[in-house]
């Protein structure tokens, strides 16, 4: 250090001339490297016609931005002839945006005249909306399969006004609605409104031999109630692929019922024998309680006659001639067949 120093002033520059010299061959050092890295880019740029200008590449190597990617991406933009910023650019891949899907989308919707505009685009792709799979199924519509076969259903059950169970599959072809992507509803929804009016359709048709006659009747009344409604979706139409004729539901049902009735007609027999059973036992038990009371009456006239000896309101010839009533009474029970008596048998 001391040697240089001595140099420095042997050579008759001060010291700080030799210090600002030194750092400014640095800087150029510096300088020429980097734009050595971006040359080949501004390069590309400039003869594809894409305006970025060696300041702009520097500027991205020291903002960490991948400037190749916005080089090709501003070329393949315009190449196509659409107009975007290096700015714009950069600003969405900041973003955390996918620049290039973004860039391809817009050239597809330019040729399709779709109508996409770079706003709308880069807010679909930050939304976490997949923006070229949009434009690719705006240009060539979707078929969704109705039920959703991944959910282990294969078809929608419905049941006619006979009863008889109809089962349908439809087949929807759908396509992108650009202006109502974020935000918008998605396949799931379309899936659970086809199915929806599908079986609100089997359900109104009478029998399900108009159904069969006319399976495009369903299509016809589902697609006319509008079911795209807030959904990122447009429907173009419904096609029923397939119906089935399954259960005899209104039949089952009725037998159900009639089981259920006969049942609940039993449950009510069999309290009202029941009742009668428990009402016999009562009067049986007011009959025996009845008899009993008589026996305790009869059990007093002995002593009603012993009283009335006494008082002399009865004498022994009234006794005798009561004695002869009671035995007439019982011969003629016993002829009549009253408890107590036997029957007479036949005459000879």
């Amino acid at each position: 250090m001391m040697a240089l120093m001595l140099a420095v002033e042997g050579g008759g520059w001060p010291v700080w001339a030799w210090v600002v010299l030194i750092a400014l061959v640095l800087f150029a050092v510096l300088v020429l490297a980097l734009v050595a890295q971006t040359f080949g880019l501004w390069l590309q740029a400039l003869f594809a016609g894409a305006k970025v200008t060696i300041l702009e590449l520097i500027g991205m190597r020291m903002r960490k931005v991948d400037a190749r990617l916005i080089v090709v991406t501003k070329i393949q933009a315009v190449r196509a002839g659409l107009t975007m910023t290096t700015e714009e650019l950069e600003t969405h891949y900041l973003a955390g945006g996918r620049l290039r899907n973004v860039v391809i989308s817009l050239i597809a919707s330019d040729r399709a005249n779709l109508g996409l505009t770079w706003k709308t685009a880069t807010g679909i792709d930050l939304a976490g909306r997949d923006v070229l799979d949009a434009v690719q199924t705006s240009v060539l519509p979707r078929v969704i399969d109705c039920p959703n076969p991944s959910t282990g259903r294969t078809t929608i059950d419905a049941v006619a006004k006979d009863g008889i169970q109809l089962k349908a599959r439809a087949r929807v072809t759908v396509r992108t609605n650009i202006s109502q992507l974020v935000g918008g509803a998605t396949e799931e929804t379309i899936i659970a409104r086809v199915g929806e009016g599908i079986v609100t359709s089997i359900g109104s048709a009478a029998s399900y031999k108009e159904v069969l006659e006319n399976p495009d009747g369903i299509s016809k009344r589902v697609l006319a109630k509008g079911l795209d409604a807030g959904t990122a979706f447009e429907i173009l139409s419904i096609d029923i692929a397939d119906v089935d004729v399954g259960d005899n539901v209104g039949a089952k049902l009725q037998a159900d019922q009639a089981e259920a009735d006969k049942r609940r007609f039993q449950a009510e027999a069999e309290k009202r024998r029941a009742l009668a059973m428990a009402r016999e036992q009562e009067m049986r038990a007011m009959v025996e309680e009845n008899r009993a009371k008589v026996v305790l009456a009869e059990a007093l006239i002995p002593e009603a006659i012993a009283d009335s000896f006494r008082k002399g309101n009865m004498g022994i010839m009234d006794y005798y001639r009561l004695k002869n009533i009671q035995a007439d009474t019982s011969m003629r029970d016993s002829i009549g067949g009253q408890p107590g008596g036997k029957r007479p048998g036949p005459a000879g």
